[in-house]
């Protein structure tokens, strides 16, 4: 694999590969050595995954990893739409299905439900399985806008009191998923969504964070270089003590 930059700012480290197949192999593999270590010391280990096209590199290269016993691994995502079919296409635990969760025999997968008609119900009820099975590892990327999982600018808190809330999605975070390919236009994807907080994420002691493309260089130079703040949620992975970022030469440009 083509490292060709590698830097650290405050705790976060940050590395960047020439290909965007190349960041994730790289990634992929990173979060397979944090598994195959972890159920050496833990019967069951916990982790939380994102759903997007940023992370399908990463997650086809830990699928095919070898030595890891997918039967002890409680599987979790971390953010979810309100509103959408329980078949849509574009629901993230339906693209975790298509790309990871049918794809290795986990020993319990846990979903956050689109159709849930009390979104409070629903952060509730899945606030209580995260406490009960509490996260080891958060494979993560960053949004257009410095979002992590659905906390956008102006909704983040670095100390939320919450495990798990409903969240109004900006513009900026909306249209991503229209660049994503993953809606037509803007006004067919859902205005809020269910989202796991910034320190339910943030408080995991280990975090792989997969971010390529052009249209991330912004948000990544503003989470390695600019100030740690909650108007770029990611910085708070600046604050972790073992935060890896993943970049391919397009989004780490800057660096």
């Amino acid at each position: 694999m083509a490292l060709i930059k590698q830097l650290k700012n405050d705790a976060l480290r940050t590395e960047v590969y020439e290909t965007r197949a190349e960041m994730g192999a790289a990634a992929g593999h990173a979060a397979a050595e944090h598994l195959r270590r972890l159920l050496t010391e833990k019967d069951t280990v916990n982790v939380v995954f994102a759903a997007a096209p940023s992370q399908n590199e990463m997650l086809a290269a830990l699928v095919a990893e070898p030595g890891i016993d997918w039967t002890r691994v409680n599987a979790f995502h971390m953010d979810e739409y309100i509103g959408l079919p329980a078949d849509a296409p574009q629901g993230f635990g339906n693209f975790l299905d298509r790309y990871l969760f049918s794809l290795v025999p986990f020993g319990s997968v846990n979903r956050i439900d689109c159709t849930a008609t009390d979104p409070a119900a629903e952060c509730a009820r899945y606030t209580a399985l995260l406490r009960e099975y509490p996260t080891d590892l958060v494979c993560l990327g960053i949004g257009e806008n410095g979002h992590i999982a659905f906390n956008d600018p102006g909704f983040a808190k670095f100390d939320d009191p919450e495990v798990v809330k409903v969240v109004k999605l900006d513009e900026v975070c909306r249209m991503q998923q229209v660049h994503d390919g993953c809606f037509a236009k803007i006004e067919d994807v859902p205005t809020h969504a269910l989202t796991l907080t910034v320190p339910t994420l943030a408080n995991a002691p280990h975090l792989v964070c997969t971010v390529p493309a052009p249209s991330k260089c912004e948000a990544v130079t503003k989470t390695v270089l600019g100030p740690i703040t909650e108007d770029v949620p990611a910085t708070v992975m600046r604050r972790h003590p073992d935060c890896v970022m993943y970049c391919d030469r397009d989004s780490g440009k800057n660096l």
